[in-house]
């Protein structure tokens, strides 16, 4: 097996693994969060989030490095390309995260209880959505560009 088959590997196993997961919460935790009141949606987003956080950043970090290596040493300039827009699509993933996701789920996890709100607390729902949206979309279109220039090599 050359380098490009291993990091090709890698690379859709990474990107494949994060748009999976991104699509998955999209399809099926957004609305089942949605559904809850207020307080057992706080209390689920806690325990949501304790095994995603250290976990998501590394598979999305990794795939974007895997991404950027494949290119520099892919061969053709169309392979490179899709490689460079891949990665800089995941890296995007992870600005998104960072940016904007990780501080509204710090906002939720500081809530000490559930049934009694923060004065002034605001739903993140709505706006934890949208750019939940936005990187889901990052992370498909990144894997379905990682998965023709792995198929181009």
């Amino acid at each position: 097996m050359s380098v490009d088959e291993v990091l090709g590997t890698a690379v859709l196993l990474g990107s494949g693994v994060t748009a999976g997961v991104l699509f998955a919460v999209a399809l099926s935790v957004l609305p089942a969060l949605f559904a809850m009141p207020t307080g057992t949606y706080v209390y689920a987003h806690k325990l949501l989030g304790r095994n995603w956080d250290p976990t998501m950043p590394v598979v999305v970090l990794s795939s974007t490095g895997l991404a950027v290596a494949l290119a520099v040493v892919a061969d053709g300039v169309g392979a490179r390309t899709l490689f460079a827009v891949a990665s800089v699509l995941l890296l995007g993933v992870s600005a998104v995260s960072h940016l904007a996701n990780v501080p509204i789920n710090r906002r939720v996890k500081a809530v000490e209880d559930p049934e009694v709100l923060p004065a002034g607390w605001e739903d993140p729902r709505p706006l934890w959505r949208r750019w939940h949206l936005l990187r889901t979309v990052l992370a498909v279109l990144a894997l379905l560009l990682n998965a023709v220039g792995v198929a181009v090599l």
